[in-house]
């Protein structure tokens, strides 16, 4: 054993409304180690790593950082005490250039003024000590996705931490970003700091990482050293069972086509071009994923199919039958199903029950009607039956939606949205931010409705999903189609990842004769 740098002992946290995030929660982390902090979600991990950054207050219990007792009341005082956090979703001024970002709050000072040209070249340093290449004088609005994750670790850096919090760090990066981020990850352990490491994806953590803590349900499950752990040990110590990593289908069976998508071209309302020209179909039986890192596009396009969104030209056809200038309610009445990218902000109305949520969709028809009244005892025995087929851990269906974990929630949007029946599914991150038991659930349920002959239109930055319940794969960048594979099988992640990138990209004849080829 190592010299210990960080305890968190008998950690316990309830909410007023009488939930219980943490229960007696210990863990313990050794300096100069990547250690990861796993669990299904709701499990209690985000909630514990708010209370060591100062975002939260804990009810009991204590921490220790460097052997001392650790009290602090917000996050200004938890990065003076030489801990930082980067958060998932980025907290950086697109206005702002990198190193204008990095020495917020603490820039080098000539006279009265701030001195940029000194602050430019501590951030130029600072970035080749730990090959985090990021231009200090670039505006930061106009960087990737990876290089803006480098900019918040700098920003941390900057400010002395000696132990870095990653909240599921490569949930929007491609294979190569991954990989620069871990050779970094590496580097920063060689220079003596410890970094905590929240993470779903138990290829990555086997990867990087040198132990395990587990949180199920609030408490703490126990640790274990990643060297000698199977990918099957981690997950049944996350979950308590089983579970099974891979999609288990037969071959597709393609039935006619369903879906067409013709030279769909969408600007938004800053007259930028999300959508250029984009054309391809989708038959029944099919499940065709979309791949592409985040932002290229992928989410305009459902959301033109959906209706959510009015193409700026170009045709939606399901069935044969133009869905462009159709409503929501109508489109859905097509025969179409959405699970949205957000399930908070579009998913699930969370001030709602889970059974409003549930029927949402089907509230006016005549089978939930009583003499223009609700039926609400047909209403729940339907919301009942949901909730057991897919599992919802829940009191009951009057339950507030807001009250259940990020999991559960997901469930009750995949329970509408599949006992729709649809024709056409577009499901957008079906499984983000979920646990790998949850995970396993819907793959298998969006598998079965592949089998009943219906077409999935699936959308992940996951490209071990895509891979794994595709079909077949399109990948999208820069709002346009930049490759199209009939077979999922013929194309390896890191392939899909110069795609993505844009280092490679097929012509519209390549892929028309690969579609050709395909039929």
């Amino acid at each position: 054993m190592g010299e210990e740098i960080l305890r968190m002992e008998n950690i316990t946290k309830i909410y007023p409304n009488g939930v219980m995030a943490n229960k007696d929660v210990t863990l313990s982390v050794q300096k100069g180690e990547i250690h990861a902090l796993m669990g299904e979600n709701g499990a209690g991990k985000s909630t514990l790593m708010k209370i060591l950054f100062g975002f939260e207050s804990k009810d009991s219990g204590e921490i220790y950082f460097e052997g001392k007792k650790l009290e602090t009341s917000s996050p200004a005082e938890t990065i003076k005490q030489g801990i930082g956090m980067v958060h998932q979703h980025f907290m950086l001024v697109d206005s702002l250039k990198v190193y204008e970002n990095i020495v917020l709050g603490m820039e080098p000072r000539k006279g009265p003024f701030t001195d940029g040209k000194k602050a430019s070249q501590m951030v130029a340093d600072m970035a080749k000590k730990y090959n985090l290449n990021v231009d200090p004088e670039a505006k930061v609005g106009t960087l990737s996705v990876g290089l803006k994750q480098k900019v918040e670790i700098l920003k941390v850096l900057a400010r002395g931490a000696k132990l870095l919090i990653l909240d599921e760090p490569t949930a929007v990066l491609t294979p190569q970003e991954t990989e620069e981020l871990f050779e970094q990850l590496l580097l920063l352990k060689q220079h003596g700091h410890t970094i905590i490491f929240i993470s779903h994806k138990i290829k990555e953590v086997r990867q990087i990482c040198d132990n395990i803590t587990v949180l199920r349900g609030g408490r703490t499950i126990g640790s274990m050293p990643v060297e000698g752990s199977t990918e099957e040990e981690i997950s049944r110590f996350m979950v308590g069972r089983d579970v099974v990593l891979n999609v288990q289908k037969s071959a597709p069976a393609f039935g006619d086509k369903l879906l067409e998508i013709q030279h769909l071209n969408y600007w938004n309302d800053e007259r930028r071009q999300k959508l250029k020209d984009v054309s391809f179909d989708l038959r029944r039986g099919q499940i065709l994923g979309v791949a592409g890192v985040e932002g290229n596009g992928q989410n305009e396009l459902a959301e033109c199919i959906f209706g959510l969104k009015k193409p700026s030209s170009g045709k939606v056809l399901l069935n044969g039958k133009d869905l462009s200038p159709l409503g929501i309610k109508d489109i859905r009445a097509s025969g179409v199903s959405y699970i949205p990218e957000d399930r908070i902000s579009t998913g699930v109305a969370g001030s709602l029950s889970i059974w409003e949520n549930l029927m949402s969709d089907r509230i006016d028809k005549p089978e939930f009607r009583r003499g223009g009244l609700l039926n609400l005892r047909q209403i729940r025995e339907k919301c009942a039956k949901l909730i057991d087929a897919f599992t919802i851990l829940c009191r009951n269906g009057d339950q507030a939606v807001s009250m259940l974990s990020g999991g559960n929630m997901q469930k009750v949007v995949v329970a509408r949205e599949f006992s729709a029946d649809p024709d056409l599914l577009i499901a957008n991150q079906p499984t983000r931010g979920i646990d790998v038991g949850a995970n396993e659930f819907i793959w298998k349920k969006l598998v079965a409705l592949r089998d009943q002959g219906r077409g999935i239109l699936l959308i992940s930055a996951d490209l071990n999903e895509v891979l794994e319940l595709s079909d077949s794969i399109l990948v999208m960048c820069d709002g346009e189609v930049a490759a199209y594979f009939p077979d999922s099988k013929a194309v390896t992640e890191r392939e899909l990842g110069l795609y993505m990138l844009g280092v490679k990209k097929q012509t519209a004849e390549e892929r028309g004769a690969l579609c050709e080829a395909a039929q």
